[in-house]
């Protein structure tokens, strides 16, 4: 993980238009139970949403996080990419030694540490990073970071779907810039996820807010997006072009905001 400053010379101009906006980013897991108290106590998130294959949590900086059930979840062996991370969650803390202990108290397994950073797995195996951001109160949500073969390419993909600029883009670290900012880096041998191939899973998606299914299906295909197995009435699934799978969802069938 690597933090970038606010703007770099490939930073694009802002945006116009895009076709939703971040709702909730969704992990795979064995245990949803055991995976929701964990990121409750770390975040001190709230349970927003509970049903038998499905849990969400609001953090108090509102982000939404969501766990989906996944009885065969094959645990990502980060920084490999023989079983890859696909993608990772960063959150700011005040004090990275002081807050790598509470996670390991609550059941996470330090994988590397860093000057600035450590980088961890939550109980299900999903790397996370805890970063220094002194002046943060608590534990807040920085960004999500997705892997790729392209940083560059990926970027600007998702900047036409969140309508955001990018605000980041050298040295194989690209991020979009938003209230829920995404972070892109290009990973040496990327190994892409083939959804629904359980053997090369996901690990993790992002859930898209849309008022309308038919147009931001329209508009994700014309950005470069496929259109995948699955969904229905209130959602459709899709893959970027860097083969993550994420879903359109309708704006009255979520809760978070």
């Amino acid at each position: 993980m690597t933090e970038p400053a606010s703007a770099a010379p490939g930073a694009a101009p802002p945006t116009s238009g895009g076709v939703g906006s971040l709702d909730s980013v969704v992990l795979d897991v064995p245990d949803i139970v055991a995976e929701a108290e964990f990121w409750k106590a770390l975040t001190g998130g709230t349970a927003s949403e509970e049903n038998d294959d499905w849990i969400t949590i609001v953090t108090p900086d509102r982000w939404g996080i969501a766990f989906q059930l996944a009885p065969d979840h094959i645990a990502p062996q980060w920084p490999g990419q023989e079983h890859p991370q696909q993608a990772h969650l960063d959150l700011y803390v005040p004090d990275v030694a002081t807050a790598s202990a509470r996670a390991v108290e609550l059941g996470a397994t330090v994988l590397r540490e860093n000057e600035r950073w450590t980088t961890l797995a939550d109980p299900a195996g999903h790397p996370f990073d805890l970063c220094l951001k002194e002046e943060a109160e608590g534990v807040t949500v920085m960004g999500t970071t997705i892997d790729c073969a392209d940083a560059s390419a990926l970027a600007q993909f998702w900047s036409g779907v969140m309508g955001a600029p990018v605000t980041y883009d050298a040295d194989g670290v690209a991020m979009i810039g938003s209230a829920k900012p995404l972070l892109f880096q290009s990973v040496e041998d990327y190994n892409p996820p083939r959804w629904p191939d359980p053997a090369y899973p996901q690990q993790l998606h992002l859930d898209v807010e849309v008022p309308d299914l038919d147009a931001g299906e329209e508009a994700v295909l014309t950005l470069g997006a496929t259109r995948l197995p699955g969904g229905g009435e209130t959602f459709r699934v899709f893959a970027d072009p860097a083969g993550h799978p994420f879903c359109l969802v309708r704006e009255s069938s979520l809760t978070v905001s």
